[in-house]
């Protein structure tokens, strides 16, 4: 079973930046398709952004598009969620997730498509 860990998350000001961090412990991520979401409080998992395997193409929602880049650390086996121009509906609770299988050339933001999920980092942006 594949273990994810967030880290990254924290309290910062409208316009802020922060970076986010998902971490495998015993897998490798570069083999996964990663998928970023979040849950803010009285709404429903939103999908952020996704990366595929192999030529690591992106998939950014609207809320986020040119304000958020995904991308992958292969030696560090990690992959990062870099948020800038933060505004106060990024509150919530963010999360890495990988699909139940390797090697998938493309992604998506859907959560039913992920099988294995991280305990999440809190991100809250306020003045």
């Amino acid at each position: 079973q594949v273990q994810l860990v967030e880290s990254g998350g924290g309290l910062v000001q409208p316009g802020g930046s922060l970076r986010l961090s998902c971490s495998s412990f015993g897998y490798t991520l570069e083999d996964y398709a990663i998928g970023w979401f979040r849950l803010a409080p009285g709404k429903e998992r939103e999908g952020v952004s996704c990366v595929s395997t192999g030529d690591s193409s992106t998939y950014y929602a609207d809320s986020v598009k040119g304000r958020f880049t995904i991308s992958r650390d292969s030696a560090k086996n990690t992959v990062y969620l870099q948020m800038n121009s933060l505004k106060p509906e990024d509150t919530a609770i963010y999360y890495c997730a990988v699909p139940g299988r390797p090697f998938l050339r493309s992604c998506t933001i859907i959560p039913g498509s992920y099988n294995y999920w991280g305990h999440g980092t809190q991100v809250t942006v306020s003045s």
